[in-house]
């Protein structure tokens, strides 16, 4: 991996100055729009408009050209028609301009003028020393500078480090993502990759403390043997879990059309993922639960499932999603059964694994059922909704209490036990007490069955990959 990764992309995602080369007053165009978020993500660092026809940009003085900016440019956003782009890269140069994300459109996406638009660009660029994100991109989110060229300013920071080649599907989950409340350390938009590839931009995420998982949307890759070999070195410290798309005919076709992408066949591409130790999601934001997942809980020692759920039907459901991704549900022995019956009511049916607490005696049982499968050898990842339906409507003060005190018992599961738990959140779309409980202790929570399943499925997986690799490497 290279060594100098860290310095050279600093200069993008933690500048401490920052050229907007075509910003404008009109936040409908691109120029506009990335110098507006960048304003509302409070970037620390000092902002230079650059617009050759107005004296002051969304109220900042701006300069005529890169030449006329009085200080030091560390990066730049480049927001000009194509063929524009070298112009201003070679100001760049002689300005001393160390980063770029280029948003401009019309490279090798389009022709072949394009792509040879798109080499000189490269070549300026590579005998100036600058590094650059793009072209045909829609920008980066990075918490650690403090900048946001795509996303609006209500933005949860958080583990997960997000890389797509497309901005508008990426865009989308990325929302989809912190909407759900997971967030997010960073978002990369590659666009054509012309200069910063995958593995570049994973060599550099690897050595941030910040980052826990990191998730991918590709479409293709044009130097996959390179990407995958550093792929295979990054899970040894850091989850990959990719959703790929271009997987048919149509797909691939339109992948071409949109970044460059060669997809090549899936069927290769999934081998090579297995062998570099990448998780693949079938579905694009089941990438996001399983990263969920392994940025906030501990790895456990196997497939095996408990699952405690208030109701019959969720605990079928639950079983089902977990066992068609190939994780094992064992039966509890007589007696543990034998001592769960006593939380549960005299109608129940019996606790073999799931255990339907739908009825129980008290707040506190779903609580002690938790507990007892937490202490089981035979239990590796638990699921439950069952103690985080906290209402308070017509509930004494006391009742409340318990209700809470449970909670908080089960969120602190997995720092006493070591083992990670998932709840569900039992009403999409509301955030009861319990789950607020939960949050707090970084114990994530999923909308639907099928969600926990694959976010067990990625702990599962990923536990059972880094040791694989550490035992090949001898560690």
């Amino acid at each position: 991996m290279a060594d100098d990764i860290v310095q050279r992309l600093d200069h993008i995602f933690r500048p401490k100055s920052a050229a907007f080369v075509g910003s404008t007053n009109n936040l409908r165009k691109w120029g506009g729009r990335v110098l507006s978020l960048a304003l509302e993500s409070g970037f620390q660092g000092r902002i230079y408009p650059v617009n050759i026809r107005e004296e002051q940009v969304q109220g900042l003085e701006a300069y005529p050209t890169l030449a006329d900016i009085p200080g030091d440019v560390e990066m730049m956003v480049v927001a000009v028609p194509a063929a524009q782009v070298p112009s201003v890269f070679e100001q760049a140069a002689a300005k001393g301009v160390k980063g770029a994300v280029v948003i401009s459109s019309g490279f090798a996406e389009v022709s072949a003028e394009g792509r040879a638009l798109q080499e000189r660009v490269v070549g300026i660029a590579r005998e100036a020393g600058i590094r650059f994100v793009g072209p045909n991109c829609m920008g980066i989110y990075s918490s650690a500078g403090r900048l946001s060229l795509c996303f609006d300013s209500h933005l949860r920071s958080g583990p997960i480090s997000f890389i797509s080649q497309s901005g508008t599907m990426g865009s989308y989950l990325g929302q989809l993502a912190m909407a759900k409340g997971y967030g997010l350390r960073s978002f990369i938009n590659t666009g054509n990759m012309a200069d910063v590839t995958f593995d570049e931009y994973l060599e550099y995420l690897v050595r941030d403390d910040e980052t826990k998982a990191i998730v991918l949307y590709i479409e293709g890759l044009r130097e996959g043997r390179r990407f995958f070999e550093v792929a295979r070195e990054v899970v040894k410290r850091k989850p990959i879990v990719v959703y790929k798309a271009g997987r048919t005919y149509a797909g691939s076709r339109a992948a071409l059309s949109h970044t460059a992408s060669l997809t090549g066949d899936d069927e290769v591409f999934d081998a090579m993922c297995r062998q570099a130790g990448l998780i693949r999601a079938e579905e694009s934001f089941h990438a996001f639960a399983m990263a969920e997942a392994l940025s906030k809980q501990p790895l456990p020692k196997g497939n095996r499932v408990g699952i405690v759920a208030m109701g019959g039907g969720q605990c079928v459901t639950m079983a089902d999603a977990c066992a068609g991704l190939g994780l094992d549900l064992p039966e509890l022995d007589a007696e543990t059964q034998a001592l769960l019956l006593k939380e549960l009511p005299p109608h129940a049916p019996p606790p073999r694994n799931p255990v339907d607490t739908l009825g129980g005696p008290g707040y506190l049982a779903p609580t002690e059922i938790v507990e007892t499968l937490a202490k089981l050898d035979c239990i590796d990842i638990i699921i439950t909704n069952a103690t985080v339906v906290v209402t308070t409507k017509g509930m004494s003060a006391e009742a409340i209490k318990g209700l809470v005190d449970a909670a908080e018992r089960v969120a602190t599961i997995p720092e006493r036990y070591g083992k990670p738990l998932l709840t569900l959140s039992w009403r999409p779309g509301t955030t009861p007490t319990g789950l607020d409980i939960m949050d707090n202790h970084n114990v994530p929570a999923f909308d639907t069955p099928e969600e926990v399943a694959r976010a067990a499925y990625g702990l599962a997986r990923y536990a059972e990959v880094r040791a694989k690799r550490l035992r090949e490497d001898g560690a």
